[in-house]
């Protein structure tokens, strides 16, 4: 008996001295970018590294304040990202009900081909992606929903939304039927299941795919620079970011104070959210006796 209790002792320290080693690791990257941030270079980072600031200088956040595109750009990706959130989170909830909790013909070999999508890599779509806004002939856009809003919102939803769905599906599917059935004996139908049941279970899960995919969203750069980076109207915080790197030379403390500025928000946003990640439990005693 001893021996176990030492054994697992011993097992949870060895478990503590990884997780504080890994975070010791990943933290110095972090540590780096801040403490640099605060410091004047001439296009060359200090050696050996510094993870102590040795002045506090706030000249490099108010040169990326003062930049004119700065406000553009923060506009464009909040904008974008949180109206590609919702839509997406909308009809992914919606098509994840319906692969978990509605029959019809072809339902698994359909599903197949979501998750096949989510197995092709990102970049080969962009030609197909491009070929295909450039065909929606609209009044006005000679160039169809290239290099506009609604064609990037367009392009991020429709990527997005197989992989939301299959992470949905299984929570929805983890649900006990008995939940369904009762709605159904009192006369309900799938509208009343999901917007009454379903969706007010479901919003730890939401909750936590919210976070990811805004962070996603925020962060995206390859899609947004071939749709729309030759606008400069409709320019992001990740394009913006881009430009901060010279073609010859870099000022780093301007590239390490924008990413902490582009960081901002999704922290704000996990710490709004942590309350909403997924837990157990929640359709215990849910179904009358």
């Amino acid at each position: 008996m001893k021996s176990k209790k030492r054994s697992e002792i011993l097992g949870q320290a060895l478990l503590w001295v990884l997780l504080i080693g890994a975070l010791l690791v990943f933290s110095v990257p972090f540590l780096f970018m801040i403490s640099n941030s605060f410091e004047e270079f001439s296009y060359v980072l200090p050696y050996p590294p510094k993870l102590l600031p040795t002045r506090l200088d706030f000249s490099a956040y108010k040169h990326i304040l003062d930049m004119d595109i700065f406000p553009v750009a923060v506009r464009n990706s909040i904008v974008n990202t949180c109206l590609t959130v919702v839509l997406s989170v909308f009809v992914s909830t919606l098509s994840a009900y319906g692969f978990a909790r509605v029959p019809f013909p072809g339902r698994e070999k359909l599903f197949g081909i979501y998750l096949f999508t989510l197995m092709m890599p990102g970049f080969l779509n962009i030609i197909p992606q491009f070929l295909i806004l450039k065909g929606i002939r609209l009044p006005g856009l000679p160039n169809g929903l290239v290099g506009t809003r609604a064609g990037l919102i367009l392009i991020y939803v429709a990527t997005n939304v197989c992989g939301h769905t299959f992470f949905l599906r299984n929570f929805f599917r983890s649900l006990p039927d008995s939940l369904s059935e009762s709605v159904i004996v009192d006369g309900g139908g799938h509208g009343t299941i999901f917007f009454r049941i379903m969706l007010p279970l479901s919003t730890p899960a939401i909750g936590t795919m919210t976070i990811f995919a805004f962070q996603g969203f925020w962060e995206e750069y390859f899609t947004a620079k071939v749709l729309v980076g030759a606008d400069e109207t409709m320019i992001t915080f990740p394009l913006l970011l881009q430009r901060l790197n010279g073609q010859h030379a870099t000022r780093w403390e301007w590239v390490f104070a924008a990413s902490i500025l582009a960081l901002i928000p999704v922290v704000v946003l996990f710490l709004l959210f942590q309350r909403k990640m997924v837990v157990g439990g929640l359709t215990q005693g849910a179904v009358k006796g």
